[in-house]
């Protein structure tokens, strides 16, 4: 039993990275937080999708003689994609709390919501 929890690790850290991200998106009314939260879990999806493009003894996919486990690139190629649109609707959502800031005066999500509903 400890060695399918040990020899597993890298799930169960996927796993925890996952619900403290979700934990912080449901209960934080700070924009700010809430998109710290939801960039902690995209960052556990990409550590379970590298996690599972790892084959272990395999080597870079090139033909050579002799050589017969490939570890498949597309994962990490997949992921370094990911990263550049994470990084980029990370920055858009930062723009928009500036705005909604300058708007409403605060970026607490209840605040805004019964200014928008009193007027």
């Amino acid at each position: 039993m400890t060695d399918l929890i040990i020899g597993l690790y890298n799930y169960w850290i996927v796993i925890i990275l996952m619900m403290v991200g979700f934990y912080i998106v449901m209960s934080r009314q700070n924009l700010v937080k809430s998109l710290i939260g939801l960039n902690i879990f995209q960052t556990s999806v990409f550590i379970l999708y590298i996690t599972l493009g790892k084959v272990t003894g395999g080597t870079a996919p090139i033909l050579e003689k002799g050589i017969k486990l490939y570890s498949n690139p597309l994962p990490h190629v997949l992921i370094l994609t990911a990263i550049v649109v994470g990084v980029s609707t990370t920055a858009l959502g930062l723009a928009l709390v500036v705005r909604i800031k300058e708007a409403y005066g605060t970026i607490e999500e209840n605040e805004i919501n019964r200014m928008d509903n009193e007027s």
